[in-house]
């Protein structure tokens, strides 16, 4: 049943049903975001920053320093790599995980995970050494290459987490050059 405002007179031409304004409190009352517009806003403020953080961070990278050799048996030797962290940005980083597979000559020699928190400040490089337990069999003409000093090069591909003031974000890598052992 369609009344009259309930004044009695006419508001442009809207009628007022009293089962209407029932109706959309119980709507209001089951749906909580709609009753405090501020939580909504701000769930989805957070949502915006949280995406954007690509758009804030720019992806550390990786250099391979140094390799230092430590033979562990008469089968296994234990490499030290000597890594590069570099922050480009201009905030602190900290690098929470940090799980890579390390390659020479092309060769699959090993992987790691590194287990503690790594600060990288903003805009600097910081030096971090990661450990590799390869097998003398599985280093083949690495080994060969290191021995006599020629150039040697390397492939280091994993995935890291890295936690800001803005938050967490997981991110691939992949870093290859050519290291001079000469010069170490």
């Amino acid at each position: 049943m369609l009344l009259l405002d309930p004044a009695g007179s006419p508001q442009d031409g809207m009628l007022f049903c009293p089962n209407m304004k029932t109706f959309f409190m119980k709507k209001l009352n089951e749906n909580k975001w709609m009753a405090n517009p501020g939580i909504l806003f701000l769930f989805a403020l957070s949502i915006c920053l949280v995406s954007c953080l690509n758009w804030i961070m720019e992806k550390p990278s990786f250099v391979l320093r140094e390799i230092i050799l430590s033979p562990s048996s008469f089968t296994e030797v234990n490499l030290l790599l000597g890594l590069d962290v570099q922050n480009p940005n201009r905030f602190d980083l900290t690098l929470t995980s940090f799980e890579y597979v390390v390659f020479l000559n092309n060769e699959n020699i090993g992987t790691g995970r590194l287990e503690k928190e790594i600060l990288v400040p903003s805009s600097s490089t910081t030096q971090v050494q990661v450990s590799v337990v390869a097998k003398f069999k599985d280093l083949g003409g690495s080994l060969k290459t290191i021995i006599t000093g020629h150039d040697l090069p390397y492939k280091i591909e994993g995935k890291a987490s890295i936690k800001t003031a803005f938050g967490s974000r997981y991110f691939p890598f992949s870093k290859d050059g050519r290291i001079n052992l000469k010069n170490l």
